[in-house]
């Protein structure tokens, strides 16, 4: 695989003269250097006029290498050629540099050059490119690649020091002005001797002809100063070195060449808007500065975000006012280090009610814009404060944490939540302080963590009770005057307080659905309609014994009877047209029959749970542990009075006579899963509820027939 390097621009802030007049003080030898033990001019070559001056050398260096290796490979020390370009009239140095030995196993091509600042002609710009390509060493492949990297990363952080030894040297030698190259017609001939004579130390260093091909853009450099960025969508942008130290902190040179890389392929090949380079950085570390790896989870962002106009969602999308008044976390002053401070009190939440409020579209969408805020809150700070800020701290609260924060489809929704985030936003959280983490937390813990980066979970501190208190707890992270009230401190903390959100808000995944925001590919909730006479049915295939079907449902509108049964054949795929002799369309939409009116209960299938009746606006949640494979129908079906409920009217005939009976419908909302044993075992639906199937499942699972007697039904009712 053939290793690269591209470096920032450079800029010194000397005449390009002066520059050479130091830079040719290197040869033939260079103390500064002790890898560069000699070189020798093998060709050289000067124009006519003096404005062109080539210079070729064969340079020698000692590789710091063990000596096994020197010994087996058979050489003491390494020899590369070097060919400067010197174009005094155009004020430009490039060099070209490749290996010599050893040219038909490692290809290192190298590419520098010096040219005039484009916005100063009294400053200096420098850029280097280098390739390593390693086709095979006596077996130690890796080994020789991670020596040349070496080697060629402490060089480069020597490079400027170098320069501006020799600076100095000049100048103690009172030598502060080089005059520019000028036509000889035009130089008195004794100062063109001089000049020409100084004008020859200015020759050059090392580097191949891309760098000469490319040159330099001819679009401005940021301020070598750090005062403006550069624009961020130009095309020919150069990432400045002062630049990228000042607003994305101290990287290695392998680091830096990363992200140029990468931001330069993202400006030839991708249409559309390219993300800051400290938002580029994110993604570069999440992946251990794999260029590969990071440009395809970047590409992948890319695309997300351009669908679904995410650059665009604080400007045009407002927050529901349920959320404002119900979503418990909010923007709060910064940590000590300068950090955007998030607060959310997930305890004061009422996770199920938004999400039956609002969906989780609206969720999703709303984390997003607490994410992009913070990207913005990071930027603000970064210039605030003087050096690079590129992640937030985020203070999570959990006093009041409980089983109802536990909610399977609830912590499901939060889950598929935390993928977006971490696909979109890597190396934003640089700390999570989780405080008064209850005794339940735990559970919550070990469902989420393994959907968390690696790195990522690095950052979480926990403390439960009043530990945070302590040594080590908040006020070795946040200054004392900006800690919460809520948490013993004095900062009057505007960050909503939560709590239940009303049933009357809740709404049914039709009406959510017409909102338009798909921001996920699945909802986790449908909704039916239950007509007397039509009940609402669904299928759920189980292959393994001892699978556990689990559910979660509300009744919306009128009483319901849940059923659960069993079949060995497969229930015809229900058609279109359920009345279809009588050209009558169902009664629902979304309403499906499964049980074939001709079966017969107990012959054709069998009923598994008690019925089970529900009262409208009652939440239910409950398992099943199956005893056999096959087919299970979970069946909502609408309760009559006793006396109803007795007909044996034919199901059509049901369903007519309920159409004129407008009264006779009810609506449910509901979720269900299929889960493994060993996967539901010791899970938190397990802890869900005192009175459901799920506390016993450990000891139901050991057999079918258990299994099969411990299942039972539970519900909870939330006010």
């Amino acid at each position: 695989m053939v290793q690269k390097y591209q470096s920032p621009v450079r800029v010194y802030k000397h005449p390009f003269e002066l520059i050479m007049a130091a830079y040719e003080r290197r040869f033939p030898t260079c103390p500064l250097i002790p890898m560069f033990v000699d070189s020798d001019t093998v060709n050289e070559f000067r124009s006519e006029d003096g404005a062109v001056h080539v210079i070729e050398r064969r340079c020698k260096l000692d590789i710091d290498a063990p000596r096994l290796l020197k010994k087996i490979a058979g050489v003491d020390y390494v020899y590369f050629i070097q060919k400067n370009s010197l174009n005094s009239r155009e004020r430009t140095l490039h060099i070209e540099a490749h290996n010599e030995t050893f040219a038909n196993r490692v290809i290192i091509k190298e590419h520098c050059c010096y040219t005039v600042h484009p916005e100063n002609e009294d400053w200096t710009c420098f850029e280097q490119s280098a390739s390593l390509d390693i086709k095979s060493f006596f077996g130690f492949e890796s080994t020789v690649e991670k020596i040349a990297m070496k080697q060629y990363t402490s060089n480069i952080k020597k490079g400027k020091e170098i320069i501006e030894y020799y600076l100095h040297q000049l100048e103690e030698e009172g030598i502060t002005f080089v005059p520019r190259w000028a036509p000889p017609s035009l130089v008195p001939s004794a100062e063109r001797s001089e000049s020409c004579r100084k004008r020859a130390a200015s020759l050059a260093v090392v580097v191949p002809e891309a760098a000469q091909k490319e040159g330099l853009s001819s679009e401005p450099l940021s301020n070598p100063s750090g005062a403006s960025e550069p624009a961020g969508g130009a095309p020919d942008d150069k990432l400045d070195a002062d630049y990228i130290k000042r607003y994305l902190g101290d990287l290695t040179p392998l680091q830096e060449s990363c992200l140029i890389r990468l931001r330069q392929w993202l400006q030839e090949t991708h249409k559309g808007k390219i993300p800051k380079d400290e938002h580029i950085l994110r993604f570069l570390r999440a992946r251990d500065f794999n260029i590969d790896k990071a440009r395809e989870i970047m590409c992948q962002s890319l695309t997300w975000r351009k669908q679904h106009q995410v650059d665009y969602i604080l400007d045009t999308w407002n927050p529901p006012q349920v959320l404002q008044d119900y979503y418990a976390g909010g923007w709060h002053h910064h940590d000590k280090d300068g950090r955007p401070l998030y607060v959310l009190r997930l305890g004061q939440m009422d996770t199920k009610g938004l999400v039956r409020a609002l969906g989780e579209e609206a969720l999703l969408r709303y984390v997003l814009s607490i994410n992009e805020e913070g990207l913005r809150r990071c930027e603000e700070n970064t210039k605030v404060f003087g050096r690079p800020i590129s992640s937030w701290t985020c203070l999570v609260d959990l006093e009041g944490l409980n089983m109802r924060h536990l909610w399977r489809p609830g912590v499901k929704a939060l889950l598929r939540i935390i993928e977006v985030v971490e696909a979109n936003y890597p190396e934003t959280l640089g700390r999570l302080l989780i405080l008064r983490a209850p005794r339940v937390f735990p559970v919550l813990w070990t469902l989420v963590s393994p959907f968390i980066d690696d790195n990522t979970r690095r950052k979480f501190l926990i403390y439960a009770g009043n530990d945070y208190q302590g040594p080590g707890g908040l006020l070795d992270y946040i200054d004392k005057e900006v800690i919460p009230d809520f948490l013993g401190g004095e900062c009057m903390c505007e960050v909503p307080e939560g709590g239940l959100v009303p049933k009357s808000l809740y709404r049914t995944a039709e009406e959510l659905e017409n909102e338009d925001l798909r921001l996920c590919t699945e909802t986790i909730y449908q909704s039916a309609s239950v007509f007397k006479g039509a009940p609402h049915e669904i299928l759920v295939q189980i292959v393994d014994a001892s699978s556990v079907i689990t559910w979660d449902f509300d009744v919306c509108k009128g009483d319901i009877v849940f059923n659960i049964y069993h079949s060995k054949r497969s229930p015809q795929p229900p058609k279109k047209d359920t009345l279809g002799a009588h050209s009558i369309t169902s009664p629902g939409g979304n309403n499906v029959q499964l049980i074939d009116r001709l079966w017969q209960l107990g012959r054709d299938y069998s009923m598994v749970e008690s019925p089970l009746i529900c009262k409208e606006g009652e939440s239910v949640q409950g398992s099943h542990v199956t005893r056999w494979p096959g087919f299970y129908i979970l069946q909502w079906r609408f309760h009559s009075m006793p006396a109803c409920a007795a007909t044996n009217l034919p199901r059509v005939d049901d369903v007519l006579a309920s159409l004129q009976v407008s009264s006779h419908k009810c609506k449910v909302m509901y979720y269900t899963e299929v889960i493994g044993s060993e996967d539901f075992r010791g899970s938190m639906t397990s802890l869900e509820s005192s009175h459901s199937g799920f506390s016993q499942l450990s000891a139901a699972t050991t057999s079918s027939s258990q299994s099969h007697s411990s299942s039972m039904v539970s519900r909870w009712r939330f006010c």
